[in-house]
């Protein structure tokens, strides 16, 4: 299942970060920031919780970059 999620972010380097730690996210198939549209795209894996997976998304990216925030 892929989904898409509006973000908020400073910059095009801190939303490289964002996009890194949702990657390694577990539950996370792939996933891809576009800074200029303010967007991240997840595809998850089959049998997760979308909802419960991204909670960890946006727990991992708030270690990178703090200030940054993704609305669910």
């Amino acid at each position: 299942m892929k989904k898409s999620y509006k973000i908020e972010v400073d910059c095009a380097n801190c939303a490289n970060k964002m996009e890194q730690a949702a990657k390694k996210t577990d539950g996370v198939k792939d996933a891809a920031v576009n800074f200029m549209m303010l967007k991240m795209n997840v595809e998850f894996e089959e049998g997760r919780s979308a909802k419960e997976v991204m909670q960890e998304v946006r727990k991992n990216c708030k270690k990178v970059e703090d200030d940054c925030e993704i609305y669910l």
